[in-house]
């Protein structure tokens, strides 16, 4: 499988995971946490692949182990990791994946990455549930970083009510549950997945 050069991997991981209780990044599946999987799993599809956080995570035991963009915007959210990928490199798509995705897979990153066009400046898909833009499993084309800034402007830092008022290339997702996320105890509690010691 050739690596894309033209397109960034970006796991994010900076929430604070105030309804779980515990970091979700750290979730363990069968020896190997969220996040670790999130990282290999976009290894495999795209030349480099970074994970985005907050300061005060940098230095945890899991993060370390892998190239880090901070987030350098406060109280936005996954926005905020989005747009400090941008600040890195406005030269590339960015490919945002979240890492509390216990479900997703390289056929949904490998469709997500072939359908993509320079056309339109998002590439996401549609939920399973209400049709609406997945905006945590989407593609942030180049040049797209002045439609988010507008955005911003406005005081709209939610990355779905972007990618719904913007000419998002919307797809149909390869598996219906690959995008369903774990985030609270319940969840957890109906998953496989368990927390790191």
């Amino acid at each position: 499988m050739s690596k894309r050069t033209d397109v960034c991997g970006l796991v994010l991981a900076g929430g604070k995971s105030r309804r779980m209780g515990s970091d979700k990044a750290l979730l363990v599946r069968d020896g190997e946490t969220q996040l670790a999987r999130a990282v290999a799993l976009l290894q495999r599809h795209v030349a480099q692949v970074f994970v985005s956080t907050r300061a005060d995570q940098a230095n945890d035991d899991e993060r370390r182990k892998f190239e880090q963009i901070i987030d350098r915007y406060d109280d936005m959210g996954p926005l905020a990791g989005i747009l400090s990928a941008m600040d890195k490199n406005a030269d590339v798509a960015w490919l945002v994946v979240a890492c509390d995705l216990p479900n997703i897979d390289d056929v949904t990153i490998s469709d997500l990455l072939d359908r993509h066009t320079n056309t339109h400046p998002f590439t996401a898909y549609s939920s399973s549930y209400d049709s609406l833009p997945e905006p945590l499993c989407a593609i942030y084309g180049m040049g797209s970083r002045s439609i988010v800034d507008a955005f911003v402007a406005d005081g709209i830092h939610c990355p779905r009510k972007i990618l719904i008022r913007s000419a998002t290339q919307l797809l149909q997702q390869p598996h219906a549950d690959a995008l369903d996320n774990i985030n609270t105890p319940e969840d957890l509690a109906n998953s496989t997945i368990g927390i790191a010691q």
